[in-house]
């Protein structure tokens, strides 16, 4: 979702309005539980001979919360960071909004669903999608009813 915003200047004694647009990209509304802002995070997807790797960055976020569950060759990937506050301190100035992250890839069938394997290291998540051998040759066994 982007968000415009309006940024008035003065030049001249005249006032000029300038709207322009900022990316903040939110996740599609869904019914929550949580009332935190879901973003959708950045990710970079390689692939090997033998592998698919998905590279996504997850900020503040470690290996106990992130929830990661595939249904119907949809990965779904939700991170829920906890609110990072010095002690003692209060923010004056924040770049950046605290929030939940989803995202959802459809993953083919030439992904071996039993091996996927997933780490969290700095807040990036690493996704090692193996791919499945070639399907074997087999020969069916024709029966009479």
């Amino acid at each position: 979702m982007l968000e415009k915003n309006r940024e008035i200047r003065v030049h001249d004694g005249r006032e000029a309005t300038q709207e322009h647009q900022e990316t903040k990209e939110m996740a599609p509304y869904e019914e929550r539980t949580r009332q935190r802002r879901v973003y959708i995070p950045r990710a970079d997807i390689y692939e090997t001979h033998d592998d698919v790797v998905v590279i996504v960055d997850i900020p503040g976020a470690d290996e106990k919360s992130v929830d990661i569950s595939l249904e119907k060759n949809v990965l779904t990937i939700n991170a829920y960071p906890a609110d990072y506050q010095p002690e003692g301190y209060s923010t004056v100035y924040s770049e950046y909004g605290m929030g939940d992250y989803q995202r959802r890839f459809v993953i083919s069938n030439e992904i071996d669903q039993e091996k996927i394997e997933a780490g969290v290291k700095n807040g990036v998540l690493h996704l090692r999608l193996p791919k499945a051998g070639p399907a074997k040759t087999r020969k069916i066994t024709v029966r009479t009813n």
